[in-house]
């Protein structure tokens, strides 16, 4: 999708006509679609220079992205615009309200320091505009800066979609040459594909992490957002480090700064969408470093097993959730926590342990028989065992629902055979 074929969309007879394209006829046939399109004269006519295949290319593509943008925006992305890769990059719509708001709570203040009545955020490397636009709906005045012609449009058309324009702004920039301190409050999401995929060295990101970082390290409070799998070790130690889950699915890390960064070092969050789910804590859950823990005790399984959440994992946190139930490590390398008691909490999935033994695919097999699973969930940690493989030769044929865990307890593998606890 070009720029002209995009502005073609954004006048009242592109929107008209991009009302009228059923997504369910673009799913279900996309040829019959296309056709159907280049041959109405309602579509040659939003752009007489442009070919009809590249309009109508633009048409299809857009409502097709706005279906798969439900995911992370719910109703919204109906009357929002994307492009493929500003889609695939942008924040979930529930992370970027959750971190937005964590922001308002500091933005009157850092932004009135400033000294200026025309002080805004600034959200570098802005996209299609997620945070921006989560950022606007707390109150926060802010101004977007991206490289790409094409992606600035788009975010201008969701602030205008959304109608947050007295609170938003785009414009072009490299963000490479942006000036540090030039705003008071800063977000930046560095770009983090490259021609050929994902990058995964922080230094290769756009704009490079030593940049991102100084950009943040320079303002008087900032988030900058990163992969969840970047290094502890490249981490700024000015900042504090928050890694974000959602339903189960690792996110991000969030890196706290200036009048942000107070508070815990590390941070791991977890926040629920699917409705009724952990309904005992509410949708968002966290869990804070205690510097003073010490390590976790190890300890053969007692009766419940605990599986952290990711964020709990990747957030280095699994001995102070462990710490939560009186627990222990079943091993001092792996993430799985033992207890007596069972505590329900968005923070990790509790277990209760039916039998633990050294891995023997004929014992397992008749333990899974003898209480009569039919549907075997299989999770492992430290284990090479493959759970495909292992669940068909398990061989399940009754009615009840269980769950193997293959894990590793010093150098020996072992399997849990465990009943997921309703209640605590």
């Amino acid at each position: 999708m070009h720029l002209p074929a995009f502005s073609a969309l954004l006048t009242d007879a592109g929107r008209a006509v991009l009302a009228e394209v059923d997504p369910s006829a673009v799913a279900a046939d996309p040829l019959a679609t296309a056709s159907r399109l280049r041959a109405d004269p309602a579509v040659a006519a939003l752009d007489p220079d442009l070919p009809v295949s590249e309009l109508v290319n633009a048409l299809m593509t857009q409502v097709g992205l706005r279906e798969r943008g439900r995911a992370k925006f719910g109703d919204r992305a109906a009357h929002m615009f994307f492009t493929p890769h500003g889609l695939e990059q942008s924040t979930r719509g529930s992370v970027a309200a959750y971190r937005a708001a964590r922001v308002a709570d500091v933005a009157g203040t850092v932004l009135g320091h400033a000294g200026s009545d025309e002080a805004t955020a600034g959200d570098l490397c802005c996209g299609v505009g997620a945070d921006l636009l989560a950022l606007a709906a707390e109150g926060v005045p802010v101004e977007g800066v991206d490289a790409d012609p094409l992606t600035v449009a788009v975010a201008r058309a969701n602030i205008a979609a959304l109608g947050v324009a007295d609170l938003a702004r785009v414009r072009r920039g490299d963000v490479n040459e942006a000036d540090r301190g030039a705003y008071p409050l800063v977000f930046c999401d560095p770009a983090r594909r490259g021609g050929r995929g994902r990058v995964f060295d922080p230094s290769a990101y756009s704009p490079p992490w030593n940049v991102a970082t100084a950009l943040a390290e320079a303002a008087g409070a900032a988030c900058l957002k990163a992969a969840p799998g970047i290094p502890h070790e490249v981490l700024s130690p000015a900042a504090s480090a928050e890694w974000i889950s959602v339903d189960g699915e690792l996110k991000e890390t969030a890196l706290w700064f200036g009048a942000l960064a107070e508070g815990p070092r590390r941070r791991a969050t977890v926040l629920h969408e699917r409705p009724g789910l952990r309904a005992a804590e509410g949708s968002i859950a966290h869990l804070d470093a205690k510097p003073d823990l010490g390590p976790a005790p190890v300890a053969a399984a007692r009766r419940y097993l605990y599986d952290p959440d990711p964020a709990v994992v990747r957030s280095h946190l699994v001995a102070e959730a462990a710490a939560r139930v009186d627990g222990a490590l079943l091993d001092e390398r792996i993430a799985y926590f033992t207890s007596d008691r069972a505590e329900v909490s968005p923070l990790w999935r509790v277990l209760e342990v039916v039998e633990c033994a050294p891995f023997s695919l004929k014992r397992l097999r008749s333990s899974v028989r003898a209480h009569g699973a039919g549907t075997i969930t299989i999770k492992k940690r430290g284990s090479a065992v493959d759970t495909e493989k292992l669940r068909r030769d398990l061989k399940p044929s009754g009615s009840a629902s269980m769950t193997v865990v293959l894990t590793r307890i010093g150098e020996k593998p072992f399997s849990l055979l465990c009943r997921e606890t309703i209640g605590a």
